[in-house]
């Protein structure tokens, strides 16, 4: 495990009609935020969310072509090809109250959000593939 410490705290409410994951990545490239968390909430008009298949090594998506509730929004942010990357996973409600989680992929389409971006200082995390997972992980978790 790594020391961080908290260096500043972002709030605010994302653009009607942009995409989720793309303003998360803005926002953090904006105010150059490379280590961080975020969580949120809201609605979108749309989502598109994946879910890693272990043995065939990528990522299944599914799409959503109606209004949903975030009902989690949860992340972090770190290093990938050297420019700050959101990772998030996010849990979406219908209008019937059934719930859907997984990967934020792009397609996701704000209809209403508000999220919170804790910043950090502290040694930079990097993304790189492992080999053993297929995925895009950190690095180095370990001191």
């Amino acid at each position: 495990m790594k020391s961080i410490q908290s260096s500043a705290i972002w709030m605010g409410r994302l653009a009607h009609g942009g995409d989720l994951l793309a303003e998360l990545n803005r926002i953090c490239r904006t105010h150059n935020i490379r280590l961080g968390r975020l969580e949120g909430v809201g609605a979108v008009q749309q989502a598109r969310i994946g879910f890693y298949d272990q043995i065939k090594r990528e990522y299944v998506f599914l799409s959503f072509d109606s209004p949903l509730e975030i009902t989690n929004l949860v992340g972090n942010v770190s290093l990938k090809d050297n420019q700050p990357f959101v990772h998030a996973h996010v849990t979406l409600a219908d209008h019937q109250g059934r719930a859907f989680g997984g990967h934020l992929a792009p397609g996701t389409t704000i209809f209403a959000a508000e999220v919170i971006i804790y910043s950090f200082e502290g040694a930079d995390f990097h993304r790189e593939l492992d080999w053993e997972t297929g995925l895009s992980l950190w690095t180095d978790n370990a001191s």
